[in-house]
Parts: C-alpha cells; structure tokens; sequence
C-alpha cells in the first residue's frame, strides 16, 4: 500500500480523543465492544497499531520489541494481542511520547508482559521492562510536580532524559527521542526510527482536529509550530513529494512531508491572524467572532467537551495577548 493509500485509509478513521490524564474516556459505548485494533505496515519494520487510544508505534526484529506508546488501560490486553500478531519476540523496551493516558495508559500491563533481563529495576518492586520517556513526565506521574495524573509505580517512566536528544540503538537501527519544549506538554518527545524512516510524533503532529495545548501542562502553540518545524528539518520526500520519510500522528493518519508542512503553514496563518486582530485591540469575544479558523473549520474543526475549536482560538489569543 503506498502512502497515499495509508492517508486515504487512516483518514476515515473515527476521531480519536485528544485528552489530557485526566479527560480520558472509555472507547467501550453502552457495554458493546470495543471496535478492533488496526495493524498497519508503515515502513520498515515499524508498524502502527490504532484504535487503542492515542497512536501506537512498534517496532520489531531479531532483538525484541519496541512500543512507543500504550494507549488506555482498559486496551492494553488488546494492544498485547496485537502486538503478537506482528512478533512472538519479547517486549523489550517501551517509549512515551508525553504524559497523556491516551499514550501511557497501558504501560503498566505492557512492561510487566515484557522482560528486563539484563536491565536494572531499582524503584519498582517487580519485573517490567525500561520505560523511556523525558524526564518532565516522571516528574508529573510521581507528583514531583503537582498533577492529577495518577498512575501506578509501575507504570512510571523511571529511564529518562533531561537532554535535547537521546539515542537508542535496537533490532539494528539507530533510534532518537528529541524532546520538544512546552509543545503539546512540558515533556513530549518525537521518536525518529533512522533506518525505517519513521517518525512517531505524539500529539504535536494530529490529522484529525486542532491541536490541543495542553497549557495546564506547560503546552504552548509557538511550541507546538517549533516542534513541527523541527519534525520538517528530519523528513525528505520520495518523488513528486510523496511517501519518503513518514509520519505517524498521536491520531489519525500516517502522513508524509506534504501533509506536515500544510498543518504547520494552517497553524501559522492562524496565530498571525489571531496576533494581528491581537493588535487591533480586538477582545477574546470579538477574535471569536471575526472566525479566524474558518477556512479551515471543515478539516479541523472540534467541539466536544475535552478541546473545541472556540477553546482553541482563545488559547491562542491568551498565549499571545500576554
């Protein structure tokens, strides 16, 4: 399947949450099942599996498994099984791209499926595997800074960095997490699979809504638009600008360097024109009416109680009005 097929396909998926620790939902509706996992074949010998909360990327070959990201408690048993049907070799590490129990919800039930042989576990009191996150996400699950999010011990990314890039070396390819600050959150990192060209984003990159600005979390537009630039800076187009270097979003489709850029230049276009209303002395209320989001509402419009569109102009306008 080529990457115009992987967008067109992951496209119709149905929205995915975009939730904060503490606004995530059960996928179940009133006692029906859960809608089955997705495994797709991004590139190389990574894949991504969705539907389990936020976007999970594996990684696979002759030295384990890699898993960047876990999705909702209530799905990891389901993530596990998916994930067998693509390697019967241990789990052997797991990566968050940022603190959100769409993306590390499941890490309890996934580490402790895995191994840790030949890898320390000096705070946990039983065997799960290394969990990597930056460090920012550490400190808010263990409370060293004040947060809701409440997960287990066991569910803590104990093995993080506090760097600008860390490097990873597994089933022969070169892996860097690259933090990007106060993006999304405080604490998110892009994953980058060099050999797989692959790229796992977390939620600074999503094709399905507005982003949400997590500022309760330290999350800021400008550093969402950095983050992306940054992410542009690693990707190279094949021919024509489609398919090279892909990008698997924190929801929604996989995407190549084209789908990138148009995100980045939309949010761009909007902050300038939020800035300049700014300017005009113009009140959150009036930015409001002047709908300066639009032309691009039909694409990335939301209104649900977790993020909406009018929650997302007056963030902007609170970030720039300062």
């Amino acid at each position: 399947m080529n990457s115009r097929a992987y967008r067109r396909w992951a496209g119709a998926l149905p929205l995915l949450a975009i939730a904060a620790a503490s606004l995530a939902q059960d996928d179940s509706r009133d006692g029906e099942e859960p809608p089955a996992l997705s495994v797709i074949p991004v590139q190389g010998n990574v894949y991504l599996i969705a539907g389990a909360g936020g976007n999970i990327a594996v990684q696979t070959g002759d030295d384990g498994v890699l898993v960047v990201d876990t999705g909702l408690p209530e799905n990891a048993e389901r993530v596990l099984a998916a994930i067998r049907t693509l390697s019967d070799r241990p789990i052997r590490f797991v990566v968050n791209t940022h603190v959100h129990p769409d993306h590390t919800g499941g890490n309890g039930t996934i580490g402790a499926a895995g191994t840790n042989e030949g890898f320390r576990d000096a705070l946990r009191s039983e065997p799960v595997v290394p969990i990597y996150a930056h460090e920012t996400v550490l400190h808010r699950l263990s409370g060293a800074i004040e947060d809701p999010i409440d997960l287990p011990v066991r569910s803590w990314p104990i093995d993080t960095y506090h760097v600008d890039k860390f490097d990873m070396y597994f089933n022969g390819e070169s892996i860097q997490l690259r933090h990007q600050p106060n993006a999304h959150t405080d604490g998110d990192s892009i994953v980058w699979f060099r050999r797989s060209d692959v790229i796992a984003t977390g939620d600074v990159y999503l094709t399905t809504s507005y982003p949400f600005i997590d500022v309760a979390r330290g999350g800021s537009l400008q550093g969402i638009i950095d983050a992306l630039n940054e992410l542009l800076d690693l990707m190279i187009p094949d021919r024509n600008e489609e398919g090279g270097t892909l990008a698997i979003s924190g929801h929604g489709a996989i995407s190549d360097e084209y789908e990138v850029v148009n995100y980045r230049d939309m949010l761009t276009i909007i902050r300038d024109r939020i800035v300049a209303l700014i300017d005009m002395g113009m009140t959150p209320e009036q930015v409001k009416a002047a709908q300066p989001t639009f032309d691009y509402d039909g694409r990335y419009g939301i209104d649900s109680t977790l993020w909406s569109t009018e929650r997302f102009i007056e963030t902007i306008y609170e970030e720039y009005a300062e």
